[in-house]
């Protein structure tokens, strides 16, 4: 089990690099430049015309390990890793649609909210339906109930079975769009996301090999994205895009249900949450009080990078630092938290 998940981050970290080489130029050649939001810190005006759908590095790398390392699984019936990919190459997929329209019309601008929104939840909604079907979910021996567990506290609770639909969507979408929230300076998304992955493929090991084709998804996209990051890491080559960020963000909830725990977001996705909330807090609290301000801008990392309260204005590569140190925090603290499960 140890050689397949140093195999599946080794040649996911391989092919991210090297596709990345091809791509970087491919797509300055072809003008795929990211528009910046006008409204955005004014020193990301500079940036305008950086490649973007950089996500493709580590989407690819994920494909092609899932389909090599995680093949003899496959053979065996364990589609576990398989089901993870197609959920968060949908989700790619509505962020390469966003991406494209952008790119399309030159703007900042591309599928509208609502767009995003139906198409988000209704994939949700059938992936749940997937896990629930393949044995993935516990279901509780109260009839008609799906089992929720609770980490730290090492127990479960019986939720009625469409009010666990209701909730997983919820945190799916939402998930989803706060991992895209969080790709808003250079290496932020992919250094907050690294201790996720790390985490939940140090679980893997940790509970065997009934869950080796998740850790073989988990070791490709820590590799991956390790890959990316030698092009995304201050002063990016390239930006993951929507295409990169909506695959990541559905990744790591995937990867939550899969393992049946999607409570441990709270403390894994806790970079995410709290860029969620400011963004959240900024508009409830604008249209309140009628034009005030809680941060300078939000979400949270633009409110540092301008000074926000204290008047210290946070480098990218501090940002870069900050986020995934916190990151890494929290995963360890997650991984203690459920590591007793089995």
């Amino acid at each position: 089990m140890t050689i397949q998940l140093i195999a599946a981050f080794a040649i996911a970290f391989l092919v991210s690099v090297g596709f990345g080489a091809w791509l970087v130029p491919f797509l300055r050649k072809i003008k795929a430049g990211q528009a910046i939001k006008e409204i955005g810190p004014t020193w990301h005006q500079s940036k305008a015309g950086t490649p973007t759908m950089g996500g493709l590095m580590f989407i690819l790398a994920a494909v092609i390990v899932c389909l090599t390392v995680g093949w003899k699984l496959m053979t065996e019936g364990d589609f576990s890793h398989i089901f993870v990919l197609v959920f968060a190459l949908i989700y790619g997929a509505i962020g390469f649609l966003d991406d494209f329209e952008k790119l399309k019309h030159k703007q900042n601008l591309g599928l509208t909210a609502r767009q995003k929104f139906l198409l988000q939840l209704v994939v949700a909604i059938a992936f749940i339906y997937l896990i629930r079907r393949f044995g993935l979910l516990h279901m509780s021996a109260k009839q008609g109930c799906i089992d929720l567990y609770i980490p730290f506290v090492n127990k479960s609770v019986a939720v009625p079975e469409l009010i666990y639909v209701v909730f997983a969507a919820f945190v799916i979408v939402g998930t989803v769009n706060a991992v895209n929230i969080t790709d808003g300076v250079d290496g932020l998304a992919t250094g907050t996301s690294l201790p996720v992955f790390l985490c939940y493929t140090a679980l893997c090991f940790f509970w065997g090999r009934r869950y080796l084709g998740l850790g073989i998804f988990s070791a490709a996209i820590t590799g991956g994205l390790l890959g990316f990051l030698t092009y995304n890491f201050n002063p990016a080559k390239i930006f993951m895009g929507d295409t990169g960020s909506l695959f990541l963000g559905g990744a790591v909830v995937a990867m939550a249900f899969a393992y049946d725990m999607p409570l441990i977001l709270i403390t894994l996705g806790i970079v995410f949450l709290i860029e969620t909330l400011s963004d959240i807090i900024q508009v409830g609290y604008f249209k309140l009080s009628h034009g005030k301000r809680v941060f300078k801008m939000a979400p949270f990392h633009h409110h540092l990078e301008m000074g926000g309260w204290t008047g210290k204005k946070w480098k990218e590569k501090e940002l870069f630092a900050l986020y995934t140190f916190i990151s890494a925090v929290f995963a360890v603290i997650s991984f203690f938290g459920v590591s007793g499960r089995f």
